[in-house]
């Protein structure tokens, strides 16, 4: 155990440039309101965290209602229970995705003993098979994340003398990454044996999540270890996904990593894709590629134009656009928040409203909804204490600054509090028409849960920097060293240093963060990313599917009887 905390007070940073609080604002009542529900945040924090510290450190998750621990990282993805390891006994899972909480909260004290602890104790030579998806989210992603927070010396998080200790953990967990990509494909294996590699008749079968959302972790090792490796083949395999995209720039859910084929066409914007779609955009903010933002928009487009319907997100197949199943599910509930960061801020907020009301309807969200049946699904009726709707919250208060979204966050905290805690921490939802409780305490629930809802009502850590948080809420900064820049021309016959010509900033709606389109005073137009061009460039149609989205409104155009597009119904 670690000793009894200290808690220091700190500013941290984010993504979004955030305006100072008026002297007036302190004093609101909002402003009284925040600081109440920020305090209630840090308590679950802590309820949480001290509870898995009693009874389940070293070990990877808390059981909080027998109040002992599970080895859950071998587990994780692994539905069926198979080959779990018999001498495998936890990597502190917890604790790793609890690091960057802690420094949020300004409890450097914790942070400083957590990390000494796993640089002394902490070993990846385990014989255990893991998903490669989620030990790089949570256990590659936390370390990396820590080793930038304590390496940062401007923020002192880390007071005594920082020796790398997290990066040194980092690189030997994505060294045992890399027999994983060794495929005809270049697209990884979902499961490896952490100190055996690749199992024998390992199975082929992986998600587009999978194999799409690993740039951000192992592209940041790379730019920290100055090996390159890992961000080549992360890319490598990123590329290879973006090349299997049907004509209409649609991606199934999973795939065979060794033939290359779809397996399952069907997709939307949830379990299995969802990420995907995440880490083309945030790639493109953190290391300043442009073709991850191109990529990003064809896909933002696609997404628009056959998965949405209204407010809602149908999922389609990849090859016809046809909807498949109409429902909702509670991953999908990080799409506002990714729609905030292009600007697309009107369409988020329409998503995110019907998104909380099925949250006031069974006082959580569910896993799946059907929408055509306006029922829940039959069998995935439980709530494992999905963070997504929180932080979608947080984005759009930071766009907003609507005190609307302070509302929805105490009514979350309200509920976690009323359904899901326990004396040994909070507990998940097993079935939410009965709030029947389940044994386990999963640690994204410290990773992000209680990190978006601290940060909404109290922002301070992202006043004064950029941050981009992975899809497990581990923020990584935007620094400028790791945008890359073309390097200058040389001419080989005379080796001759070639200037290059200057060259024009191209603006977009992502680098502005507009929507809808809008002119700049310099006259440039900028058109918003929520654009979908009318099927045909004369703007003729026979339905309204042949319409597209207004670029200066964001909404859905229609067809007129006289067989054009236009805004004919402006609701």
């Amino acid at each position: 155990m670690f000793p009894p905390r200290h808690y220091t007070r700190c500013l941290l940073l984010f993504l979004l440039v955030l305006s100072d609080l008026s002297m007036s604002e302190s004093q609101s009542p909002c402003a009284a309101k925040k600081r109440r529900m920020r305090e209630k945040v840090r308590n679950m924090f802590y309820h949480a965290y001290d509870n898995y510290m009693t009874y389940a450190f070293p070990h990877d998750e808390l059981k909080p209602l027998t109040k002992t621990f599970t080895n859950s990282l071998s587990e994780l993805g692994n539905l069926k229970l198979e080959h779990l390891p018999q001498d495998y006994n936890g990597s502190a899972l917890t604790l790793i995705e609890s690091l960057s909480s802690l420094v949020i909260m300004g409890n450097n004290t914790e942070f400083e003993r957590a990390v000494l602890w796993l640089s002394e104790n902490l070993i990846f030579d385990v014989d255990a098979r893991i998903n490669l998806f989620e030990c790089n989210i949570r256990v590659l992603g936390g370390l990396v994340s820590a080793h930038l927070l304590a390496s940062d010396s401007s923020k002192k998080f880390f007071r005594g003398a920082y020796k790398n200790q997290l990066l040194v953990l980092a690189e030997d967990l994505g060294k045992r990454f890399l027999p994983a990509f060794n495929t005809p494909t270049g697209l990884p294996y979902a499961w490896i044996n952490l100190k055996y590699g690749v199992m024998e008749n390992e199975t082929t079968e992986t998600s587009t999540s999978g194999c799409g959302s690993l740039i951000l972790e192992m592209g940041a090792l790379s730019k920290m270890t100055g090996d390159p490796i890992y961000e080549s083949v992360a890319l490598r395999a990123l590329r290879k996904l973006w090349s299997m995209q049907s004509s209409l720039k649609l991606f199934g859910t999973t795939l065979n990593v060794s033939t290359g084929q779809w397996i399952e066409y069907s997709s939307g914007i949830g379990a299995g894709v969802d990420s995907f779609y995440e880490y083309l955009l945030k790639a493109h903010i953190l290391f300043g590629k442009e073709d991850f933002w191109k990529m990003f928009h064809s896909a933002y487009v696609a997404v628009q134009k056959y998965f949405r319907h209204g407010p809602w997100y149908h999922e389609a197949d990849m090859r016809t656009g046809r909807a498949t199943y109409w429902q909702l599910t509670s991953l999908q509930a990080f799409w506002p928040g990714l729609q905030v960061l292009i600007g697309d801020v009107i369409a988020a907020n329409s998503s995110h409203r019907e998104f909380f009301n099925v949250w006031k309807k069974f006082g959580v969200l569910p896993e799946r909804y059907l929408l055509d049946l306006q029922m829940l699904h039959p069998t995935e009726k439980y709530y494992p204490l999905r963070p997504e709707l929180a932080e979608s919250t947080f984005y759009l208060y930071q766009a907003t600054k609507d005190p609307w979204y302070i509302e929805v966050g105490e009514s979350i905290v309200n509920s976690l509090n009323l359904y899901t805690k326990v004396e040994g921490g909070f507990a998940s939802i097993k079935d939410v028409t009965t709030m029947q409780l389940e044994d386990h305490q999963h640690s994204f629930f410290l990773a992000e849960m209680c990190k978006y809802l601290y940060l909404l009502f109290d922002d301070s850590f992202v006043h004064e920097n950029n941050y981009v948080f992975t899809t497990e809420g581990h923020p990584l900064p935007v620094l400028s060293t790791w945008h890359e820049e073309l390097p200058e021309a040389y001419i080989p016959t005379n080796w001759t240093f070639v200037k290059r010509q200057p060259t024009v900033n191209r603006i977009s709606a992502m680098s502005l963060q507009v929507c809808p389109a809008m002119n700049l005073m310099s006259g440039q137009h900028i058109e918003s990313a929520c654009h979908i061009p009318d099927a045909r460039s004369d703007y003729r149609c026979l339905t309204d599917e042949d319409c597209g989205v207004d670029a200066t409104t964001c909404r859905r155009r229609s067809c007129s009887m006289a067989g054009y597009c236009g805004l004919w119904l402006i609701i």
